[in-house]
């Protein structure tokens, strides 16, 4: 499904692609679901600012191809598994001396999670696994290595919906978006003197393979929801990772503990434009 009625961005980096700063230089990101979507994206981003990127994917083929492209490491992580998630910091760690960067974006949308009225406890505890318990271990296996460095910049992905209610509910998603929300808050507020931004990133919704997979069995749930778009499409991916980016870089020095939102408007919409 497309529903952008400009023609893709180039990714960062190919020939026809706008120049990018270089602000991540001699730096080290950790991207978790880099795989594709919004990860890809941002692994691609990350690596045209100069950073030194390790890509975490549960699918070994995208996982892979990611970090060959971005000159990195791959690392095969299952984020809901404590000793995985310990052993993706360790090896960024290792092989680079350092971990500036920690971009935890996987998640999960699947159609088995709808309104509350139908939404089964499995569904809920995968999806509270895959999206929230994830960030809360990747966040504290990442901070002893930024505590003793002094610095970094952990970007946990939230959504727009931690700020929202929808009358489309994803039930589980929407409450474990805003966890992720809350956990990022106050992380930032108690690492802040030891030289450690959190932040949660929300976005709106982004043309991926996830949205479009989710939407493609109901078009009248996305018609639903591009309408209150005030930009009237859906985000690039390309965008998010350019949020990202600002985020990790130090042009974002005096942001922290916050829901930076990337949505179009929606958040700020009352009546959208005709």
């Amino acid at each position: 499904m497309s529903t952008d009625p400009n023609p893709a961005s180039p990714a960062p980096g190919s020939p026809s692609a706008p120049a990018v700063c270089r602000r991540l230089v001699g730096r080290t990101a950790v991207v978790t679901g880099a795989g594709s979507g919004i990860g890809l994206a941002t692994v691609r981003r990350l690596a045209s600012e100069g950073a030194r990127v390790v890509c975490a994917d549960i699918d070994r083929e995208t996982g892979a191809a990611a970090a060959e492209e971005a000159g990195g490491v791959f690392v095969p992580t299952d984020v809901t598994d404590p000793g995985q998630v310990e052993a993706l910091y360790a090896t960024a760690y290792d092989t680079y001396g350092s971990v500036d960067v920690a971009f935890n974006n996987a998640g999960i949308s699947p159609p088995d999670d709808d309104s509350i009225l139908t939404t089964g406890l499995e569904a809920w505890k995968r999806v509270q696994d895959v999206n929230l318990t994830s960030v809360y271990l990747c966040c504290k296996a990442v901070l002893p290595y930024m505590r003793r460095q002094g610095r970094g910049s952990i970007i946990n992905t939230a959504s727009f919906v931690a700020r929202m209610g929808a009358a489309t509910s994803q039930i589980s998603y929407t409450a474990s978006k805003g966890g992720v929300l809350a956990l990022s808050r106050e992380l930032g507020v108690q690492f802040a003197r030891e030289g450690i931004r959190v932040n949660a990133l929300c976005p709106g919704p982004v043309d991926t393979p996830l949205l479009r997979e989710l939407f493609a069995a109901d078009p009248e749930r996305a018609a639903r929801r591009l309408v209150h778009i005030p930009l009237g499409r859906f985000a690039r991916a390309t965008e998010i990772a350019a949020a990202v980016a600002f985020l990790a870089s130090d042009d974002s020095s005096f942001v922290n503990a916050t829901d930076f939102l990337v949505d179009g408007g929606i958040a700020g919409a009352y009546v959208t434009p005709l």
